[in-house]
């Protein structure tokens, strides 16, 4: 007998799973989502189970979704199975690939270091996909959009407006307002300057899945040309887990070694350092941005708790740029380093 843990609008959903899997006798739970307007079901039909996401109707030959996943997979990445779809009703039916995700492997492990082998899995997976799946030049959506100084400066403000002005009301003045913007600009343009590789854009520790003692990924429809320091940030300085310089220097250097053979013949440390730092400023002060705009925009306070720790990240790579110092004195005369945010 089946049971759909679902609401009355989503019957129609039986038809696509019961031709799917040529069955009837299947059971479907809601699953937690991410911050996305996707949801997504595990359904479960004896000792089998997969998930099935549902979003809106698109169009098979340009979603960037399967556009992502397919060409992450002809070039080695670890990416679900897709099983069954019907686009006009946005659903696609993927491998189950657990619930054991790199977040969960860090906190549960006795110290850092004891997770490691699982970061390393995680590296050789970003690593593919900055270099073999990035110079397949076959038709992706990854390649059509890009971090431009645009991009990266409206992430920027996107922190500002949803942080400082909006969850702190930091008044800025137009002086004020000028400088912040001119120091906004010079990051972006930096990092636009550097040579881009595709970026998952959200490589973070909840979306890397270890199943079978394999590292997979997911959420990578948001794919496109940047930094590679940019997906490196979202991995070392996750705002999901705690990691400590050692083991993110461990991790940089097991990065770059792998990535030997595909960095340029001038290839400098100390300029790739330089931009990785640049880029922590710019991804986490982002990151800040999107947990205040939960909570200023609708009130979701699930991811207030990140913000701490998360700026602090910000200010320890602004203390690395001294030309950026009014940007740090904002951080500081607003309060957003002593704030209790989890008391908002």
């Amino acid at each position: 007998m089946r049971i759909f843990l679902m609401v009355t609008h989503d019957e129609f959903l039986v038809p696509f799973l019961t031709k799917a899997l040529n069955s009837d006798n299947y059971k479907v739970f809601s699953l937690a989502g991410d911050a996305s307007n996707r949801r997504y079901y595990r359904v479960v039909q004896d000792n089998q189970s997969w998930v099935l996401m549902r979003w809106e109707p698109y169009d098979p030959n340009n979603y960037p979704f399967l556009s992502v996943l397919n060409h992450f997979a002809k070039n080695g990445v670890h990416v679900p199975t897709v099983v069954a779809q019907s686009p006009q009703e946005g659903l696609m039916l993927l491998e189950d690939l657990g619930d054991l995700t790199l977040e969960r492997k860090f906190w549960e492990s006795q110290s850092q270091e004891a997770s490691l082998e699982f970061y390393q899995m995680a590296v050789d997976e970003i690593v593919k996909i900055h270099h073999p799946a990035t110079l397949d030049k076959s038709d992706c959506t990854a390649f059509k959009i890009e971090f431009n100084t645009e991009k990266f400066l409206w992430e920027m403000n996107y922190g500002k407006d949803n942080l400082l002005s909006g969850v702190l009301k930091f008044p800025f003045g137009e002086s004020l307002n000028k400088e912040i913007t001119d120091i906004f600009v010079d990051i972006s343009s930096r990092l636009d300057r550097e040579p881009k590789r595709i970026a998952h854009r959200d490589y973070h520790s909840r979306n890397l899945m270890i199943k079978l003692d394999q590292m997979s990924v997911i959420d990578f429809q948001d794919a496109r040309l940047g930094p590679i320091q940019y997906d490196l940030v979202s991995l070392m300085r996750d705002s999901y887990v705690d990691m400590n310089d050692s083991m993110a220097r461990t991790l940089i250097d097991y990065y770059l070694e792998r990535s030997k053979a595909y960095l340029p013949k001038d290839f400098s440390r100390e300029q790739f350092d330089r931009i990785y730092e640049l880029q922590s400023i710019q991804r986490c002060f982002k990151a800040c941005g999107s947990f205040a705009s939960f909570y200023h925009l609708r009130q979701d306070r699930r991811y207030l708790k990140y913000l701490s720790g998360t700026l602090r990240r910000v200010m320890k790579a602004i203390n690395e740029f001294p030309e950026y110092k009014i940007f740090a004195d904002v951080l500081i005369d607003s309060g957003a380093l002593e704030r209790k945010y989890e008391t908002l």
